[in-house]
C-alpha cells in the first residue's frame, strides 16, 4: 500500500501534466499568456516539491518541501479560480481541474498538519 507521501508525488505528477495541457490550450487556443504562465509555473512547482520531499534529508526537511508545495497549491487555486472567472475555461473544465486541485490542497494540509505534529 502506498503512504500518503507518495500518494500526494503520483496525484501532484498527474495534476502538473494536466496543468501543462491547460497551459498549451490557454495559449494556442486563447492567446492567453499571462495567467497561464502563472498557473503553469505554480501549478507544475506543487509535484517538484512533492518529488524533493520523497527525498528529503530530515523531517524539518520533508515538512519545509510539502509546505512549499502547500503554497503553491493555493497559488494555483487562486489562478484557477481567475482564469475561470475571465471566461477563459468553461464551468465543466474548471469543475474537473478543481476537483483535482482540490483532492491536492487537502492532502497536502493533512501531509505538512501530521508531519510538524511529530516531534523528530
Amino acid at each position: 500500500m502506498k503512504t500518503i507521501e507518495n500518494n500526494i508525488y503520483d496525484i501532484a505528477s498527474d495534476f502538473a501534466i494536466r496543468i501543462v495541457n491547460l497551459y498549451k490550450y490557454l495559449t494556442d487556443e486563447k492567446h492567453e499568456y499571462v495567467m497561464s504562465k502563472q498557473i503553469l509555473r505554480s501549478g507544475t512547482s506543487i509535484g517538484a516539491n512533492s518529488f524533493e520531499g520523497k527525498n528529503a534529508q530530515s523531517r524539518a526537511d520533508f515538512c519545509n518541501k510539502m509546505s512549499i508545495a502547500l503554497k503553491e497549491a493555493g497559488e494555483t487555486g487562486f489562478w484557477l479560480d481567475l482564469i475561470h472567472k475571465s471566461k477563459y475555461i468553461d464551468d465543466s473544465q474548471f469543475e474537473s481541474l478543481y476537483a483535482d486541485w482540490n483532492r491536492i490542497y487537502a492532502v497536502l494540509i493533512k501531509i505538512v498538519k501530521t508531519t510538524k505534529n511529530i516531534k523528530e
